[in-house]
């Protein structure tokens, strides 16, 4: 299993990418084993397999159903948290490398898309930065100015534009990116998966893998639930959160839920577009092409650390209340669902070489640009494994240092200090027998901490509180119906099963 069993789905989770993947099973060898088969997980086996190389791809649950199938698809070379933020912590020149790898990204999806013949409905549109709700006007007009004059800096094209055909902000200041995109994310991926294949590549569903290990005489060892070994000369995880690496990467990036809402709308009611606004969290808008007369709009945001709060209704409730003052017109609710993203201490993902690894590859941190920093996994992992200088490695390199990073790394881990903390706190629960239908807890039994949940068929779990990655305490998250780690990212199912990484093992049995 992986994300795609916890609770919600998204608008794409009707399409099936790989449905007929086998489970892995023996012992095989190749070039490259891809650990996971996400966006970038599969970029980069197409990117290798495009120049010959045998790869494998392999992953704990169904092909693409991990975080890639819960985003809102997004292709906005644009720094999620702000270029001007990006060039105050990186400088520049790391910034303007940012801009043009993100650019370069959005450009490979978009030629692998015309050359595969991939019916995603990848499009050319414009994107809209404007004012959060409440913000006065001389301060929404100075964070304008603000990211305009850092996109000129890095060479984003960008234009002061004013309003945008939103409820209350027709006259807004606003900043208008050209040249963004959007697409289908599975049905992409479906493309891709068939593509790998057809240049001899192997994809294995169903397949969790327990570890990676370099050899002494070089090359790695991939094991797996099941007792089969892939040996190859270099290995890459692209799992969401790497299940590699117990601490040194975790340690600089820290999980996020997001939650997104699908909403029916006449066509033409809004212009093709994505739009997003300066709040923090800041919310999102995007739109994407339903049946006949009917588009749908995608409404995002409201995120928290993962693990620190169950209330996604009432998270949900305020997402749609937003948007629905914004576009008064807007139809029913379609579907609802959640997502994880990995936000780093500088907003910029870790692709590249494994700090103290030889021939392990990472692919993580994807800080709100999943879409992207995948497809650049790809162009980047392509050169690095193949022995080539790439010009963004440097912008990536997982080992890097970013001193003006300290303060948001202490906030960041002040998370695993709290979580540990809980252990010494009494349990939420005195019994058991208080769960009802859908509901999870902790409870104290003497010395221990145990997770109980009754799922919504009426089966009552209950396993250690204990995550089986680094020992902080899971909790219950109602809306997908599964058990969350605030410290690094690991779900886990009712069962205990895990449903994404770091963590490899199932919570221990009460």
């Amino acid at each position: 299993m992986n994300a795609r069993g916890e609770q919600t789905r998204s608008l794409w989770m009707n399409v099936e990418v790989y449905p007929r993947a086998p489970k892995f099973s023996g012992k095989k060898s190749c070039d490259t084993v891809i650990i996971g088969s996400g966006i970038a997980g599969l970029s980069v086996a197409y990117e290798l397999a495009s120049i010959g190389q045998k790869v494998i791809v392999i992953d704990r649950g169904p092909i693409a159903g991990g975080m890639t199938s819960r985003t809102t698809a997004h292709l906005a070379p644009i720094c999620d948290d702000g270029l001007s933020t990006l060039i105050n912590l990186r400088g520049e020149e790391t910034a303007r490398l940012f801009q043009e790898s993100q650019e370069a990204a959005v450009a490979r999806i978009e030629e692998n898309v015309a050359q595969l013949g991939i019916d995603c409905k990848f499009r050319r549109l414009d994107a809209f930065l404007f004012p959060a709700m409440g913000v006065e006007p001389k301060e929404a007009r100075d964070q304008r100015q603000q990211e305009f004059d850092a996109a000129r800096k890095v060479g984003a094209a960008a234009e002061l534009v004013t309003g945008v055909p939103l409820k209350g902000f027709e006259n807004a200041p606003v900043l208008r990116y050209p040249n963004q995109a959007t697409f289908h994310p599975l049905r992409y991926l479906r493309g891709l998966a068939s593509a790998i294949l057809d240049k001899g590549g192997r994809i294995f569903a169903n397949s969790p893998v327990l570890s990676v290990e370099e050899l002494p005489e070089g090359g790695v060892r991939v094991s797996t639930e099941s007792g089969g070994v892939i040996e190859a000369a270099s290995a890459v995880v692209a799992t969401n959160s790497q299940i590699n690496d117990r601490f040194q990467l975790h340690t600089k990036m820290s999980p996020y839920r997001t939650y997104a809402m699908a909403f029916t709308l006449p066509r033409g009611t809004l212009p093709d577009a994505l739009f997003w606004d300066t709040g923090d969290p800041y919310h999102y808008v995007r739109m994407n092409l339903g049946p006949g007369s009917v588009d749908y709009l995608i409404a995002g945001g409201a995120d928290h650390k993962s693990g620190e709060a169950d209330d996604g209704d009432i998270r949900f409730e305020a997402i749609e209340a937003w948007i629905r003052a914004l576009v008064p017109s807007l139809g029913k609710e379609v579907t609802r669902w959640s997502g994880q993203v990995l936000d780093t201490i500088d907003y910029c993902a870790f692709i590249g070489l494994n700090a103290g690894s030889q021939s392990v590859y990472v692919v993580t941190g994807d800080s709100g640009q999943g879409m992207t920093h995948g497809a650049l996994a790809g162009l980047i992992l392509k050169d690095l494994i193949t022995g080539k200088d790439n010009p963004w490695a440097a912008v990536y390199k997982p080992s890097r240092k970013t001193p003006s990073g300290v303060a948001n790394y202490v906030r960041e881990n002040l998370s695993v200090v709290t979580n540990l903390a809980g252990y010494l706190m009494p349990g939420e629960l005195k019994s058991v027998g208080e769960l009802r239908l859908g509901q999870g807890a902790i409870f104290r039994d003497g010395l221990r901490k145990i997770a109980a949940c009754r799922d919504l068929d009426g089966k009552l779990h209950q396993h250690s509180a204990t995550c089986t990655h680094s020992g902080c305490e899971v909790a219950w998250n109602s809306t997908e119906q599964c058990w969350d780690c605030s410290c690094h990212g690991s779900h886990f199912a009712p069962d205990g099963t895990v449903l994404n990484g770091p963590a490899v093992s199932p919570l221990m049995a009460a």
